[in-house]
């Protein structure tokens, strides 16, 4: 899973390297939590959202919840009905420096940072959608990890080569999903001490 990403990137610059239109800046972090703001590319726009479909939820006595970020789609689930309709429809991509997974012992885990090599942000699969709670919100679509992270998670974020980005958005649901597979080439991995709670990276729901 991904509750935890940066991006060292403004709008305008996502839009040059996405050949996209620059939407409203927003106040954002570098780093992007579950329930925070980040930046997507969604319909040839740079546009901001907020980071996991909320699931709603009710107390004991039906009385209604804050709602959890559900951050992470796996692809063994996108045609199942929580995604379905956002998996056909509404697909975008996510600008990511760099994504980080929780390594060590229960209570002492650190920040595991994952990237690509060079400076460049790269492009991860996301699914959009607009909801009553948050506004439009995004999630990351995940596959089996590759071999240099599996030791620390079994699922990564699908990343997507440029010169697939078109076949992501376009409109053939079949060739996109064709694009939902481990990334085999290589990742630059930096382990941290910096310690992975206490900011918000332990917030976000699975909906495994």
């Amino acid at each position: 899973m991904c509750n935890l990403y940066r991006l060292h990137a403004g709008t305008a610059a996502i839009a040059q390297l996405f050949d996209a239109v620059a939407g409203i800046e927003a106040n954002r972090g570098d780093e992007v939590y579950p329930g925070t703001p980040g930046l997507v590319v969604a319909d040839g726009v740079v546009r901001t959202m907020i980071w996991g479909f909320p699931l709603l939820l009710k107390g004991r006595g039906g009385q209604p919840l804050k709602p959890k970020a559900v951050t992470n789609a796996r692809d063994d689930k996108l045609h199942t009905a929580f995604w379905k309709a956002s998996f056909a429809a509404r697909r975008c991509l996510i600008p990511v420096s760099a994504w980080a997974e929780a390594e060590g012992a229960a209570g002492r885990m650190t920040r595991t940072w994952y990237a690509l090599p060079g400076d460049a942000p790269f492009a991860v699969a996301g699914l959009w959608r607009p909801t009553d709670a948050w506004g439009d919100a995004y999630a990351m679509v995940m596959v089996d990890a590759c071999a240099q992270m599996a030791q620390v998670h079994d699922r990564m974020p699908v990343i997507v080569r440029a010169h697939d980005w078109p076949i992501w958005l376009g409109s053939d649901s079949d060739a996109a999903f064709g694009l939902c597979r481990t990334w085999n080439d290589a990742l630059t991995v930096d382990r941290t001490r910096q310690r992975w709670s206490g900011t918000g990276a332990e917030q976000a729901r699975l909906f495994d």
